[in-house]
């Protein structure tokens, strides 16, 4: 069975969640105190794996701003209520508990009220099930017509008991009826088989970590207390434990030590591996295990006893620290872990996952890293609901799944408690902050971003490059290879920048930049630098034939460009660019465009670098002098471009 909405009421800062959807991944975004924790613990005293947080208290859990009116009304509220879809084999079973159709559909409900009583809500036609009994039994109408007023199998059963004298076939009957229901009747026979299939609820929150070192007296005094809550890591421990194989009590005992440091060994390798799949901070590291009596030096309760302690070997370093010591990212994580792993030993695939908060204080690639986690290893067999406030624990792909939570008030501040909104969409900025972030995260990684970046200066770069890669695919010779994405990033000052903000998505980056004297040591710098791969700096003085400094627009000639300025601004006579180059005039031709505008009337247009591209892009201009030499040194440019290509 799926669960497919809740609602929560009256539970802690809950007053009314209002009904919300699930998928098989749930996201509840929200700022701190929202009620995002009071949604998941709810939901996990359904059915808990853990006794101890199976019920409702109502003096730990009942909205206190209620809780005086509530105690004197003597009912009993149902702070959750929840909605479930069959599967087609647990629809098969229902029906053939009788052996016809008696389900009329396979959306059930169940709640759970303060007095910690669950109530299955299921649409069994239980007419059409006592008159299918009767009429498969081969009743004779005389042995019929005693039982025709039953309607439901408790009707049927009292009747045939209620005879003084049954025919062997209406003894039959009863005994099938007898052996199908024992002293219930189908309702109690679907509720009980409802309650098989209900998920067990492992709720996991960030307080939950396994210790550095565990002193077993200490332990052993606990657990005789009753007080394993006194140390949140205890139940993790504990797991741990039983991955070994043992028992607290057993390992305080044991008197042979190979065996167990078989165990250790097999299960902290097993371990080391499944955790460093997945965390790529750091790869270095592996688990150690050590058993050992306390030293007398050491703080008590460590100082005497046998103490367990978990250790993380750096290989780099050579050395190993208590997990304790390791980040509280990297403890949580372990942790995890370790108590998933357990409790998936003892209760199978059966499980919804609630995580609280999870990766809290993980970075936020490891957050990445964590959510991997969770969809490559928990959707494959389990349901999961998380909760997060942090936009790298979000899939922008997936904001379908996310749940909005705030802390609501109506008119006149009047207090509504947490309400749950079943999309995406919210008014509160701090609450849609996250989603923004996450989403704005992943456009600013793709939108402009390809696998292959070929970055230049500016957007009129772009528009050449394009230009001029079309006419050469035209002629059939060498073109920008389509696997590159062209991106203007502002100037060769902004490409360290700009690898700093992409460079996690792992890209393939080549660099094409204009040349001058003052960025000749920027551009050694860059080669020299770690950024990018060697050979992928280009500068355009390599394609413009031997100039000492030159922009794209050299690379397409002093010939060629200035035609294009002159169309574009439509300068004629003696306004219009010279076909001679002036003496002294710059090298780069932007240069002497520039110098030869300012030298216009104040009436007459402003020369802006981006218009002449746009004006080659958006008009017919196959015959420009100078188009053909241009051709050749941009075909010249892409063969450099695309040998770069992996």
């Amino acid at each position: 069975m799926k669960l497919k909405c809740m609602r929560v009421r009256n539970f802690k800062c809950v007053l009314d969640s209002g009904w919300f959807t699930l998928g098989e991944l749930t996201c509840l975004v929200g700022k701190n105190e929202s009620g995002k924790t009071a949604l998941l613990e709810a939901l996990e005293k359904l059915n808990s794996v853990q006794a101890s947080r199976a019920n409702f208290d109502v003096t730990e859990h009942y909205p206190r701003l209620h809780l005086s009116e509530y105690e004197e009304s003597g009912k009993i509220d149902t702070p959750i209520e929840t909605e479930w879809e069959l599967s087609g084999d647990e629809v098969s079973h229902i029906n053939g508990l009788i052996g016809t159709d008696i389900l009329s559909s396979p959306t059930v409900t169940l709640k759970k009220n303060y007095g910690n009583s669950r109530e299955w809500s299921v649409t069994v036609e239980y007419t059409r099930a006592t008159t299918y009994l009767l009429e498969s039994a081969g009743l004779s109408d005389v042995e019929r017509q005693p039982l025709a007023e039953s309607k439901t199998t408790t009707q049927l059963t009292e009747a045939l008991t209620g005879l003084l004298e049954r025919t062997p076939k209406q003894e039959a009957l009863l005994q099938t009826l007898q052996q199908r229901f024992g002293a219930g009747n189908l309702r109690t026979a679907v509720e009980a088989y409802l309650d098989e299939c209900l998920p067990k609820f492992l709720y996991y929150s960030n307080y939950d970590r396994l210790p550095g070192q565990v002193s077993l007296n200490q332990l052993a005094d606990d657990r005789a207390n009753n007080n394993l809550e006194r140390e949140p890591g205890n139940k993790v421990f504990i797991a741990l434990l039983s991955m070994v194989g043992t028992t607290p009590e057993a390992i305080g005992s044991i008197t042979q030590f190979e065996p167990l440091v078989a165990k250790l060994e097999g299960v902290q390798n097993r371990l080391t591996a499944r955790i460093f799949k997945y965390w790529t901070q750091n790869k270095h590291l592996e688990v150690n295990f050590r058993f050992d009596e306390g030293a007398a030096g050491d703080p008590p309760p460590f100082n005497a006893g046998r103490v367990f302690r978990t250790r993380i070997k750096n290989n780099r370093h050579g050395m190993t620290i208590r997990l304790d010591e390791r980040s509280a990212g990297f403890i949580w994580f372990f942790s995890f872990l370790v108590w998933f792993s357990e409790v998936t030993r003892q209760y199978g695939d059966n499980l919804v996952v609630l995580l609280d908060e999870p990766g809290l204080s993980l970075h936020a690639r490891a957050q990445a890293d964590l959510l991997r986690f969770i969809k490559e290893e928990l959707l494959a067999k389990y349901q999961v609901m998380y909760s997060t406030h942090s936009p790298f624990m979000i899939d922008s792909g997936e904001l379908l799944s996310c749940r909005t939570v705030e802390d609501a008030t109506g008119a006149n501040d009047e207090v509504l408690g947490t309400k749950v909104g079943d999309d995406v969409l919210s008014t509160d900025v701090d609450t849609l902050f996250p989603l923004q972030a996450a989403l704005g995260y992943d456009i600013t990684q793709t939108l402009f971003v390809g696998e292959h970046c070929l970055l230049v200066e500016g957007p009129s770069d772009l528009l050449y490059l394009q230009w001029f890669s079309n006419r050469l695919q035209e002629q059939k010779r060498t073109f920008l290879d389509h696997r590159w994405t062209v991106t203007p990033c502002g100037g060769i000052t902004k490409v360290a920048g700009f690898m700093s903000l992409f460079g996690g998505s792992r890209l393939h980056v080549a660099v094409l930049t204009d040349f001058a004297h003052g960025d000749k040591k920027k551009v050694r710098d860059l080669r020299e630098s770690d950024l990018l791969q060697d050979g992928h700096v280009l500068t355009a003085d390599m394609f413009a034939g031997g100039a000492e400094e030159a922009d794209t627009e050299d690379i397409i000639g002093r010939e060629m460009y200035l035609a294009v300025v002159n169309a574009t601004y439509d300068l004629k006579g003696k306004k219009a660019l010279p076909a001679e180059r002036p003496t002294e005039s710059p090298e780069r031709v932007t240069a002497e465009v520039q110098a030869h505008f300012m030298s216009l009337g104040a009436t007459d247009p402003e020369y802006d670098h981006f218009a002449p591209a746009h004006y080659l892009m958006s008009s017919v201009t196959s015959d420009l002098p100078g188009l053909a030499d241009a051709c050749d040194r941009f075909e010249k440019l892409f063969q450099a471009i695309n040998a770069l290509m992996p």
